[in-house]
């Protein structure tokens, strides 16, 4: 984390640390897989899903139940578990600097962890016992699912900006949208369409980053390229030449983020507002 993130997280600590709590897994699988899952969950990771949300919460003055920390909790195994199989699909041998689960032992035994750590998810959701809210996030899987086979679909093809966003919603912005909108559900409050236009434009002012960020090869924690794989993004879509693309996506970039602050510019000022406010403005240092 750089230090500006770091003073964001620790305006919420204390909630962040109950999430990381509930991530903890009980040591059932072979002694040499469950130390490398633990490992895997316990590296350097923003947790930016669970901090965007309990800082909307916190700032809408929302009472966050110890049900939340889990619900949290799932969504972080839920982007974990797509890591895990993103790095099977891509066949990519580093994930956060470290060596992929595909490259310590294979695609087959990474596939099988992803699916346990569903699992765990599924057994966190049924505990916390709302089908309003399972029902989210089975949506949210479905999304998820949908936007990887669009972009395996769309390998090598210069797509348009339209098809673009609808795949980063559905692969990424989706769970952000998700994570608030089940958070909000949990605390008996009504879903309006603010929080759920501002959590799906953060969601999507975070996937144009790390896009652009994997096309400015800045991206060190992971072995290759989406522009090696086939896959392209806005820079490329939106330009022929890479170097205006890159100014074009930081306009979008930009505007997402603006959107996103335009949704909470009704709530009341509180450190968690200006926190929040913060941190979408982190979105635009690229």
């Amino acid at each position: 984390m750089n230090k500006q993130y770091q003073k964001i997280y620790d305006v919420v600590r204390a909630d962040m640390e109950r999430v990381d709590n509930c991530l903890l897994l009980n040591p059932e699988l072979q002694p040499e897989l469950d130390s490398e899952l633990e490992n895997f969950l316990k590296a350097p990771s923003k947790r930016i899903r669970s901090l965007m949300t309990i800082l909307y919460l916190r700032a809408s003055k929302m009472y966050l139940l110890p049900a939340h920390y889990e619900l949290l909790a799932s969504v972080e195994l839920i982007h974990n578990a797509s890591l895990i199989h993103d790095d099977v699909i891509d066949e990519s041998k580093l994930r956060r600097g470290r060596k992929s689960l595909n490259a310590k032992f294979d695609n087959q035994l990474a596939v099988i962890s992803g699916d346990y750590l569903l699992g765990e998810v599924l057994k966190k959701l049924v505990k916390i016992g709302s089908i309003p809210v399972i029902d989210v996030f089975a949506d949210t899987v479905k999304s998820m699912c949908l936007g990887e086979v669009n972009q395996y679909f769309n390998k090598y093809k210069k797509t348009d900006i339209e098809k673009y966003v609808e795949k980063s919603s559905q692969k990424t912005a989706s769970l952000f949208e998700s994570a608030l909108k089940a958070s909000i559900m949990l605390a008996g409050n009504d879903v309006d369409d603010k929080s759920l236009e501002f959590a799906s434009n953060f969601g999507l002012a975070f996937q144009i980053r790390d896009d652009l960020l994997n096309i400015k090869n800045s991206d060190t924690t992971k072995s290759a390229s989406d522009l090696e794989e086939g896959i392209y993004n806005a820079p490329v879509i939106l330009a022929d030449n890479i170097n205006d693309g890159i100014e074009k996506t930081k306009d979008l970039l930009n505007n997402y983020v603006n959107c996103a602050k335009l949704c909470i510019d009704d709530l009341e000022n509180s450190i968690y507002k200006k926190s929040l406010i913060e941190l979408l403005e982190l979105l635009e240092d690229v």
